[in-house]
């Protein structure tokens, strides 16, 4: 994904300023060539020494620093660039950004750059919420730059509030986000993932293995993609991808309830959530005690999603469920494919090592009327965007059942 692209670090003074040192070993792990522009007053946070022994490359402070070949530094620089993110951006940064001012290296490169632009703001939380300031980055937006909402908690001057620097894993979230293709804009999908919980008393439950891996690497892929991705989570440890818009749910009830509401506005839904089949028919008030005899709890089947999705498909929508079986993986899931009238399956085998839950990889096959394709093992990140790859090619074409 980054091998071989240029990014620009911009890196303005803030106490936050450190972290950027740990993005930088991160995308140069992935491979990618890194520039980092300081701005005078950043160099009395962090080193530039600590940038260039991190990269490789010489950070650059001075638009007339001597000692480079003799060409327009900011210039050249911005015509190899893949992407920029400044961060922590000031209030400054961001003021000069919006109203073209170009006083220093890093606000001369913004100018000349035509790749895509993030700011990751980070100050006070009076200094953010200061209209100017919020006026400054509507601005910045409005001429088709990213600026990240930033964290809220206890801040370097003692606040707490908005204006703390994101962490460095979700910076690299968005750098990764500006340099994927966006093939899938325009699409509004959603997903579910994760396991459903069913209530026996306020203490226990019923529920599944899921740790909602897959549904979260397709929602991830796509929103990458450029795709308007609404994900419907069962309780997972997982934090949701950033620009999606994620309904948290515990019973398959809540689940179905949440995608009826979402469905007819979808092009695409993929139903990856492990929804339990049963719960208790009665649930109790109070804590069952613990009893000598054996307890028998009466179950109730729990409302079909995928099925009331194929019933009430509209037009154009492309219905993608998942099948996790032990035995019988192939006639079975074709049998599910059909009876719910879906364009596409994808089934897995709980028992094969690789896949299922819990697990960082999966080995499943594509199963449409008239396609076999069966993947080899990969990680779920993998599984994601070859399954959207196979939905935007056979959706485009119009191959779906009856096609």
């Amino acid at each position: 994904m980054l091998q071989g692209k240029h990014i620009v670090l911009g890196v303005t003074g803030g106490i936050a300023a450190y972290k950027i040192a740990s993005l930088a070993s991160m995308l140069k792990k992935q491979k990618a060539d890194i520039t980092v522009i300081m701005t005078p007053n950043a160099a009395n946070f962090i080193n530039p020494i600590t940038f260039e022994t991190l990269t490789g490359n010489k950070c650059l402070i001075d638009t007339f620093d001597r000692s480079f070949q003799h060409n327009v530094e900011h210039v050249s620089l911005a015509k190899q660039t893949d992407a920029v993110l400044v961060a922590p951006a000031s209030a400054d940064i961001i003021a000069k950004a919006a109203h073209g001012i170009a006083d220093n290296m890093l606000t001369t490169t913004l100018l000349a750059c035509e790749c895509p632009k993030i700011f990751a703001p980070a100050m006070n939380t009076r200094m953010y919420n200061n209209p100017i300031v919020q006026d400054n980055m509507n601005i910045l937006e409005n001429y088709g730059m990213e600026v990240i909402k930033p964290a809220t908690g206890y801040l370097a001057c003692g606040d707490t509030g908005e204006g703390k620097m994101p962490e460095p894993e979700l910076l690299m979230e968005y750098i990764i986000k500006a340099l994927t293709p966006k093939n899938m804009k325009g699409i509004r999908l959603l997903v579910t993932a994760g396991p459903t919980m069913e209530k026996i008393d306020p203490v226990r439950y019923i529920s599944n293995h899921s740790t909602g891996k897959m549904g979260y690497a397709i929602a991830r892929a796509a929103m990458l993609r450029g795709a308007d991705v609404t994900l419907v989570s069962g309780k997972t440890d997982i934090t949701p991808p950033p620009g999606v818009h994620t309904i948290d749910v515990i019973s398959a009830a809540d689940m179905a309830e949440a995608v009826k509401e979402h469905a007819d506005e979808q092009d695409i839904i993929i139903k990856a959530a492990a929804v339990a089949d049963y719960r208790p028919k009665y649930t109790a008030d109070e804590k069952i005690k613990k009893k000598d005899d054996e307890l028998t709890i009466e179950l109730e089947r729990t409302e079909d999603i995928l099925a009331f999705l194929g019933k009430h498909k509209k037009e154009g929508q492309f219905l993608c469920g998942f099948s996790m079986e032990t035995e019988d993986m192939i006639e079975n899931s074709r049998k599910k494919l059909e009876k719910k009238n879906l364009d596409l399956i994808v089934a897995n085998n709980l028992k094969q090592s690789g896949a299922g839950f819990g697990v960082d990889t999966n080995i499943v096959t594509l199963l449409s009327q008239n396609d076999t394709v069966q993947l080899q093992i990969m990680s779920k990140s993998e599984v994601a965007d070859k399954l959207l790859d196979y939905i935007m090619e056979h959706r485009v074409k119009g191959m779906v059942i009856g096609g």
